[in-house]
This record gives C-alpha cells, sequence and structure tokens, in this order.
C-alpha cells in the first residue's frame, strides 16, 4: 500500500485542510443530492418541495459527517467518513411515495425503521468475527467494481442513450483530467500530490469554462440562503412502508461494514467491533434525525475511501471540515448550485482512478489470503453474482420487488455471499 501523507490524527494547516476537505466535497456532492431529485421529480413533487428536500439533505450530512469523523461518546467511527443520503432507500421510499402517505408517509416509515440500525449496532462487535480477510477483501473489491459505471457514465457525459454520451469532447476533457490526476498523484510533491484530484478538477472546470461549456442557470436560480425546515412533510407511519424501510436498513448494516473495512483499510487502521459500533450507530441516529429535518436516510459513502486511497490523506480532521463545507451548502444553496455545474467528464475523470484504487485496494488485501480452492470459491461466486446485479439489473426485474429491494446492489449480494459461503464451505484441512 502506498505511503499516508497525512494519518487519522494529523491535522494539516488550515487553508490546506480546506483544500483537501473540498476534494472530498467533490466527491460527495453529486451523490448526496442526487436522491432527493430522483425522489422529488419522480413523486412530481413541486419544486420548492424538492428544493427542502435536497437542502435538508446536506445539511444533515454535513452534520452527522462531523460527528462520524469526531465522535460524541460512543457515537461515530472516529475515522474519515463522508456521510450522505443512500440509494439503497429508493425503491422502499418511491412504493411509500405514490400510496396516501406520500412524503410523510416515506419520513415516518424511514424515522421507525431507522431503530433497526440503532439497535444493530450493538451487535456489530459480533457480526466483526464474520468478515476474516479473505471476506473484507472481496467486499471491498466489490465496493470498487460496483463504483465504475457509475464512473464510466460520468466520463462518458451523462447516461447511455443521451446525444452527447461518449462524444469524443467529453472523452477527451475526462480523459485531460485523468492525466493530471495520474501526473500529480505519480509525480506531484505535497499539496501538489495530496490535492491532485481538487486540483485536476479546478484544471478541468476552468478549461470547460473557457469552452463555454457551463450551465450556470442552477446558479442562476439557486437561493442564496435557505433555513432547515424540520418536519415540513410531516410524518405518517404505514406498516408496510416501516416493514420496507426495516429491509432496506438490514442492507445498509451490510453495506456499511464493507464501507467501513475498506476505510480501515485506506486509513491503516485496524477496524474493531467497537469501531464498527460506533459507526453504525452514528448511521442509524442520523437517519433518524435526516427524517425529522425533512429528508431521505444516510449511509456512508464509498467514494470518498478512494480519494483517501489516491491521495494518501486520512486525517479525520480534514473530512470534519468537509462535513463543515455541507453543513455551508445546506445553508447557502447557491454554493452547492455550483458545485453541481461541474461537467460530469471532470467528475468521470477523477471519479475513474479514484474507484479503480477501491479495486487495488481490494487485490492488495486477497494477495494476503491463502491460495487454495475454499478461498477461490469465495472470491469468484461473490464478485461474480455482485457483478451480475451491478452490470446488469434487470436481472432482477421478474422476482418479486422484496427480492430486488434486498438484492439491487451488487455490494450487497457480493457481501451477503461471501460472508455466507465463508460459514458453509468448509475449511480445508492442512496437509
Amino acid at each position: 500500500m502506498n505511503k499516508l501523507l497525512y494519518s487519522v490524527e494529523d491535522k494539516p494547516p488550515f487553508l490546506l485542510s480546506l483544500l483537501l476537505g473540498a476534494q472530498h466535497l467533490l466527491a460527495a456532492l453529486g451523490g448526496i443530492i442526487a436522491v432527493p431529485l430522483v425522489i422529488g421529480n419522480v413523486l412530481q413533487l413541486p419544486s420548492s418541495d424538492t428544493i427542502i428536500l435536497v437542502n435538508a439533505a446536506l445539511l444533515i450530512s454535513g452534520v452527522v459527517t462531523m460527528i462520524q469523523c469526531q465522535g460524541i461518546g460512543p457515537i461515530g467511527i472516529r475515522l474519515p467518513s463522508v456521510m450522505g443520503t443512500s440509494f439503497t432507500f429508493v425503491a422502499a421510499a418511491l412504493a411509500i411515495g405514490f400510496s396516501q402517505d406520500g412524503v410523510a408517509g416515506i419520513l415516518g416509515a424511514s424515522l421507525v425503521g431507522s431503530l433497526v440500525m440503532i439497535i444493530g449496532s450493538f451487535f456489530m462487535p459480533t457480526i466483526r468475527k464474520l468478515f476474516p480477510p479473505v471476506v473484507t477483501g472481496t467486499v471491498v473489491m466489490m465496493i470498487g467494481l460496483s463504483l465504475i459505471p457509475v464512473a464510466v457514465d460520468w466520463f462518458a457525459g451523462g447516461q447511455r442513450g443521451d446525444e452527447q454520451y461518449a462524444s469524443p469532447q467529453n472523452l477527451a476533457m475526462a480523459f485531460f483530467v485523468l492525466t493530471i490526476v495520474v501526473i500529480l498523484v505519480q509525480w506531484g510533491k505535497g499539496i501538489f500530490s495530496a490535492a491532485a484530484i481538487v486540483i485536476g478538477m479546478f484544471t478541468g472546470y476552468l478549461t470547460a469554462l473557457l469552452l463555454g461549456w457551463i450551465d450556470f442557470s442552477g446558479v442562476q436560480q439557486a437561493e442564496a440562503f435557505a433555513l432547515p425546515q424540520p418536519l415540513h412533510f410531516g410524518l405518517a407511519f404505514p406498516i408496510s412502508g416501516i416493514i420496507g424501510m426495516s429491509i432496506a436498513y438490514l442492507v445498509t448494516i451490510v453495506e456499511s461494514s464493507g464501507n467501513f473495512l475498506a476505510l480501515g483499510n485506506a486509513t491503516k487502521t485496524e477496524i474493531s467491533g467497537k469501531h464498527l459500533r460506533g459507526g453504525v450507530l452514528c448511521d442509524g441516529l442520523g437517519s433518524a434525525l435526516a427524517a425529522v429535518m425533512s429528508t431521505t436516510p444516510f449511509s456512508s459513502f464509498s467514494q470518498n475511501i478512494g480519494v483517501i486511497s489516491l491521495t494518501g490523506v486520512a486525517s479525520r480532521y480534514v473530512v470534519t471540515i468537509t462535513g463543515a463545507l455541507l453543513m455551508l451548502a445546506g445553508l447557502f444553496p447557491i454554493f452547492g448550485a455550483l458545485i453541481v455545474s461541474i461537467p460530469l467528464p471532470v467528475l468521470g475523470g477523477a471519479g475513474l482512478m479514484m474507484f479503480a484504487m477501491i479495486i487495488a485496494a481490494g487485490i492488495q488485501m486477497l494477495d494476503k489470503v491463502e491460495r487454495n480452492k475454499r478461498n477461490g470459491l469465495i472470491i469468484a461466486i461473490s464478485i461474480g453474482c455482485g457483478l451480475a446485479v451491478t452490470t446488469r439489473p434487470e436481472i432482477l426485474d421478474k422476482l418479486p420487488s422484496f427480492v430486488k429491494e434486498i438484492f439491487g446492489s451488487g455490494i450487497t449480494v457480493g457481501s451477503l455471499l461471501a460472508l455466507t459461503l465463508n460459514l458453509v464451505l468448509p475449511h480445508e484441512k492442512a496437509e
């Protein structure tokens, strides 16, 4: 593994930390606002309601990120973990949203469902024992592999089928940013290596600005300042919705555990059951707070583990500043709108490298695992089935909705299979 430039407890100078914190913000912001935007658009909410969902998501993401990094008593993993709204809950949220309970039902069900995560956190020391190196390495590798399609779409400039998807100019911009990041990481010294992602993206943004690619309409329409609106939508408690959300929270426990183990590898920290308990407890309490503050549930962001792996900056102080920047983005929507104006190929050039670094970390972890038939089966089946769901999600289309809800994520499928196979397959006898 690469040597860390800054370890977990290091505090770089404030201005450098601000720059490095902005790097994490750029990696996370799109994912944080995507979930409330999807829910608002699909449910055809008034734009004012969608804006409330988005602003609350940014604000509470910032609060929960700061608590996760710094800790309050038993709450928080005390590692550089960025928290944000999770796509795991979208299917359950939309099913509730289309019922008579609407957004109030989504938030009420997520509030009650968060108890699953809060209670589950106290069993994490036991759950940690289920993650030997062969399982941990497989899960970390699956996290990276599942993020690659996201990075590829950014790289190409949108979604498959879009008119400008994979146009030569989009690909050229993405390669330009990727090249800058690689050069800075490999040959840059000090700040140029540590801030490689934000420097590469800033250079790409300036180039896109000169080419006339930047659309400032969102910035012009954004409010300068917005206060949070607790219980704006009210709360309702549909039984079927609570069950759906509770299942989604169980899935999130598995995903967050994988993310925290990957984070431990990136920060060179031995992840204990206590770490997992604090991290998952913060996740559950943060999701409960999100429901009260009028937005959707949270989980840890795997994108930011790639930032740490690539730059070697593992300081939790830096990511605490990211949390403060997210809070500002929630209070000053114009700030978030400016970040959102970054063209996707600029994000993609850095994103592809970040997510590929997570795969590399998984490979390095698996390299230390004993090479035998049993471990080979665990790795092959888990990653194969996880990739099947990631690359062809329609494979689940004809199955019951609750099956899609549980197994809709390649990370979840890969993690559950690795855990199960490790428990079921007999250990090979030593000759």
